[in-house]
C-alpha cells in the first residue's frame, strides 16, 4: 500500500510502498479515506528535538483520519465491515491506576497512532476496536478526518461551565478556531480570539467568536470595556503555547476564574503565578480526548449544528502531501485534509 513514512532522521517525509498491515484478533483493519495534517505531523516533518526524541524511524504516520472498516479480527464483537468510522489516536496501557479508574486519556504509558505506531497517512490502518469510533452518516468525510482535534477543542472548552459566561481564548489555530464555535454552541456569553494573525481573527468571527483582537494591537481592558464586561473572563481557554498568552490570561480573568490549558510551550512560560495565586484561578492541563465522553459529545453537537467546516482550509489528493506540508509550515493553511478515496 502506499503510505507517508519517516523514512529517515531527517526532515521530511516520502511516500513508500509498504506492506498492508495485519490484523491481530482483536484489531480493526480501516481503509483510509481521508486523513488531515496536525501540529504533531509538523513536529514531524521538521524533525525537531521532540520528534526526534520520541519517533521510532521508519514509520507511517498521521493520526487524523476517517475510513471504512475493510476487515476484523476474531475476537471482535461490535464493529463490522463496511463501517465508517474514525479512531482514538492514543492506546493506553489498561492496567495503571488511572486506566483501572476511568481516566484512561492521561494514562502515563500511553502509545500514539502515528507517533510511536504505524499510522493513517496510509491506505490503511490498524487500530484496536476498542479505539474505533463510528461516524454517523451526517457528518462528511472531511470532517470525520478532523475529529481527532476537534476532539481535543470540545475536552479543552468542556472542561468547566460555559453557559452564560465570557470566555477568553489565546491562540486562534485550527483548534482554537473550532473550540470558539464549540464554546458558542455550548452557550457562552463572549467569546474573545487573541491572535497575531488577521486572517485567522477574522475566521474566529466567522466561527462564533464574539471579537477577535490582534494581542499585539488591542488591550484585554478596551476589549472588556466595548463588552460592558465588569470584572473579567470566567473561562479561559490558553491554545497558543505562548507565555506572554497566558500571561495576559491570567491578568484579564475573574478572581474564582478556570482555565484550561491546551497549547504546549515552546519554553518555559514567564508568567505571573502570584497573581494566579490572589485570584484562587484553577488551572487544568488538558490532553487528547477523554475516552469516549468527549467523543459522544462532540459527535453529538455535530448532529445538532455545531459547524465548524470553515476551519478546512484546503482539501489536497493524498499524492500532493509536500505541498499541503509547506502550506502549513509557510502559514498559507489552516486545517489540511488529504484525499485517499481515488
Amino acid at each position: 500500500m502506499k503510505a507517508l513514512v519517516k523514512a529517515e532522521s531527517a526532515p521530511g517525509l516520502v511516500m513508500q510502498d509498504v506492506p498492508k498491515p495485519e490484523i491481530g484478533p482483536e484489531d480493526v483493519l480501516i481503509k483510509v479515506r481521508m486523513a488531515s495534517i496536525c501540529g504533531t505531523d509538523m513536529h514531524i516533518w521538521k524533525w525537531d528535538d521532540w520528534a526526534q526524541k520520541t519517533v521510532p524511524v521508519p514509520l507511517v504516520v498521521g493520526h487524523e483520519y476517517v475510513g471504512v472498516v475493510e476487515a476484523v479480527g476474531e475476537d471482535v464483537e461490535e464493529v463490522k465491515p463496511g463501517e465508517r468510522v474514525s479512531g482514538e489516536g492514543h492506546l493506553p496501557c489498561g492496567h495503571c491506576r488511572n486506566c483501572l479508574s476511568g481516566r484512561a486519556h492521561i494514562c502515563a504509558r500511553t502509545k500514539g497512532v502515528g507517533v510511536n505506531r504505524p499510522g493513517a497517512f496510509a491506505e490503511y490502518v490498524v487500530i484496536p476496536e476498542a479505539n474505533v469510533r463510528p461516524v454517523p452518516d451526517q457528518i462528511p468525510d472531511e470532517i470525520g478526518a478532523i475529529l481527532d482535534p476537534l476532539g481535543n477543542a470540545v475536552h479543552t472548552a468542556l472542561a468547566f461551565d460555559l453557559v452564560g459566561e465570557d470566555v477568553l481564548i489565546t491562540g486562534a489555530g485550527p483548534i482554537g478556531l473550532m473550540a470558539a464555535a464549540v464554546c458558542r454552541h455550548a452557550g457562552a456569553r463572549h467569546i474573545v480570539v487573541t491572535d497575531l494573525n488577521d486572517e485567522r481573527l477574522e475566521l474566529a468571527e466567522r466561527m462564533g467568536a464574539t471579537r477577535g483582537v490582534r494581542a499585539d494591537r488591542v488591550g484585554l481592558d478596551e476589549v472588556m470595556r466595548d463588552l460592558g464586561m465588569k470584572e473579567g473572563f470566567d473561562v479561559g481557554l490558553e491554545m497558543s503555547g505562548a507565555g506572554a498568552a497566558l500571561d495576559s490570561m491570567i491578568h484579564a480573568v475573574i478572581c474564582g476564574a478556570k482555565v484550561a490549558l491546551l497549547g504546549l510551550f515552546g519554553k518555559k512560560p514567564q508568567v505571573d503565578l502570584n497573581t494566579a495565586i490572589f485570584k484562587g484561578i484553577t488551572f487544568e492541563g488538558i490532553y487528547g480526548r477523554k475516552m469516549y465522553e468527549t467523543w459522544h459529545k462532540m459527535l453529538a453537537m455535530l448532529e445538532s449544528g455545531l459547524d465548524v467546516s470553515p476551519v478546512i482550509s484546503h482539501q489536497l489528493p493524498f499524492e500532493d502531501y509536500a505541498k499541503a506540508f509547506e502550506a502549513v509550515a509557510e502559514g498559507h493553511a489552516c486545517k489540511v485534509v488529504l484525499d485517499l478515496r481515488g
